[in-house]
Formats: C-alpha cells, sequence, structure tokens
C-alpha cells in the first residue's frame, strides 16, 4: 500500500516537476535509436535499461534513467529513493530531493541503513549529477563510472 502511495504521490507531482522546475532542454531522442549506440556506451546502456524496465524516455527527465544505470540501481520505491540518498550524498540539492527523502525516510524507516548506504556512496563517488549527459552517450559506461568513482 505504501508503495502504491509513494507512486501516486510521484506521478502526481512529475508534471508540475517537469514544467515548473527542470530548465534542461528534451534530448529528442528515440527510445529505439539508443540501441544503435556502441555496446559498452552510455547510450545503448540507457536503451537496454528502458527495454529491461518496459520504460519511455521522459522529456526532460532523461538524467534520472542514466542515474539508474550509471550506479546501477534497482526500480522499486525504495530503491528509488536510495538513488535520492546517493544524489544527495553525491552533492546534489533540490527541492523535490528534499521531499523525496522525507517522505521515503517516514515511510521506509526500516530501510534506513540501506539509504545511508546510498548516501555513502554517493559521497566517494566524485561529484557527476550535474554533468550533461546527452553529450556522453558513446562514451563507454565503464569509462564514466571509473573516472567518477562511481
Amino acid at each position: 500500500m505504501r508503495d502504491y502511495l509513494i507512486e501516486k504521490l510521484y506521478e502526481c507531482s512529475k508534471k508540475p516537476y517537469q514544467k515548473y522546475f527542470k530548465k534542461n532542454q528534451p534530448w529528442n531522442i528515440e527510445k529505439g535509436l539508443l540501441m544503435d549506440f556502441p555496446e559498452q556506451s552510455l547510450g545503448f546502456s540507457l536503451g537496454n535499461f528502458l527495454y529491461k524496465n518496459h520504460f519511455d524516455l521522459q522529456e526532460k527527465l532523461e538524467d534520472h534513467d542514466i542515474i539508474h544505470v550509471l550506479t546501477n540501481t534497482g526500480i522499486s520505491v525504495y530503491e528509488e529513493i536510495g538513488m535520492q540518498y546517493y544524489l544527495f550524498g553525491n552533492g546534489k540539492r533540490s527541492l523535490y530531493l528534499y521531499m523525496v527523502i522525507l517522505s521515503g525516510t517516514i515511510f521506509y524507516p526500516k530501510r534506513i541503513k540501506y539509504f545511508f548506504q546510498q548516501y555513502n556512496r554517493g559521497r566517494k563517488a566524485l561529484p557527476f549529477h550535474y554533468l550533461d549527459f546527452s553529450k556522453m552517450l558513446c562514451m563507454p559506461i565503464q569509462t564514466i563510472q571509473q573516472t567518477f568513482k562511481i
């Protein structure tokens, strides 16, 4: 029930967040074209992630799925919250991140150890949350992960 509630909160907040808070330009790339990138590239890995999870690219929110790919974070509700803890540890600050962390901590107090593990993983990585990943789709994913200690 709490997973359902959190997912509904996300769905209700996604459109206003995209419209009013995300200032970046949409990538304007088709999901299918990602599979044309070299096999070890970030673009190909993103395409695999999207197809495997039956997702589509979400306009202005493409970076979110890239973070999943780079950090090898799952898509369950508590893993999504953990990814926000990771990003907080990596230096990202936003109202949306704070809301997810606060609500996630309240709804999933038994996952606090996992959340702090994710936070510490983010702290150990070099800051990368701010990068323009749309320009990095051809790069080998392993190179990015090693460079930023992800």
